[in-house]
């Protein structure tokens, strides 16, 4: 499969207002870059788009999206648009759209009090809300063939997390859909992975900054910067015998 780079059309945006696949007039779009997917894929992508005709699961959510995507704004006059709903907000009209009843939410031990407050407004808004924590069972860290320095806090006992069963549990409980309140990176994918419901995530983890990942990415910030000049120093504090290098590039 040929490379493509959608980010790269950034630049695009910013000089023209417009891109290849987005313009109030088609006719007048900018001619596809030569890393554009849709030189190379477009047969792909038609038959992708297909999935959201007719009145399959990934159609109806499909269809909803869109719906909410149109709905999340307000109209002035002048055409001027603006955003009126919050991402907790465009969640409850996707829900209600859906037919949902039952919301699952698999929620991280730090993000109790967040996760009881989003139960709350569920609960008023005609849901009912089901939370599992990550640390559910307690199970010891040390039974995943860790060590000590493995943990947070070496010398203390630590659960570990256990996203297949908060999963397994959500599933077990018939929940419409499920919510991610700042699962770990790679419990959440091991979530997602085991819910048999449609999985959406309201809260993305970031220890550094207040749970806004985005933050690193604008202007001069100092992790920014960082990241594009230095490796990240990844080394498992329990010895050399379990350190990996980078992946290999997939041919």
């Amino acid at each position: 499969m040929k490379k493509f780079s959608c980010s790269l059309c950034g630049s695009v945006w910013q000089k023209q207002g417009k891109t290849n696949c987005w313009s109030a007039d088609p006719a007048d779009a900018p001619a596809k870059p030569g890393y554009c997917p849709s030189r190379d894929h477009l047969a792909l992508i038609k038959k992708s788009f297909g999935r959201y005709k007719g009145a399959g699961q990934d159609a109806r959510i499909a269809q909803v999206a869109t719906q909410v995507e149109g709905l999340c704004y307000a109209r002035a006059e002048g055409g001027v648009l603006r955003a009126q709903w919050t991402r907790v907000e465009d969640t409850i009209a996707f829900a209600r759209l859906m037919g949902c009843r039952r919301i699952g939410i698999a929620t991280c031990i730090g993000l109790l009090d967040e996760t009881n407050r989003l139960s709350l407004i569920l609960q008023a808004q005609g849901f009912e809300a089901l939370s599992v924590c990550c640390k559910s069972g307690s199970i010891d860290k040390l039974e995943l063939g860790l060590t000590e320095a493995d943990k947070v806090r070496p010398g203390t006992f630590e659960p570990a997390c256990n996203p297949v069963a908060q999963a397994r549990l959500l599933n077990g409980a018939k929940t419409d859909m499920n919510i991610i309140m700042g699962l770990c990176v790679g419990h959440d994918m091991l979530f997602s992975k085991h819910s048999k419901a449609p999985v959406t995530t309201l809260v993305v983890k970031d220890r550094v900054t207040g749970h806004n990942p985005a933050a690193v990415l604008y202007g001069q910030n100092f992790y920014y910067k960082r990241l594009l000049t230095q490796q990240l120093p990844v080394e498992l504090r329990s010895g050399a015998s379990r350190r990996r290098g980078p992946a290999k590039k997939r041919k």
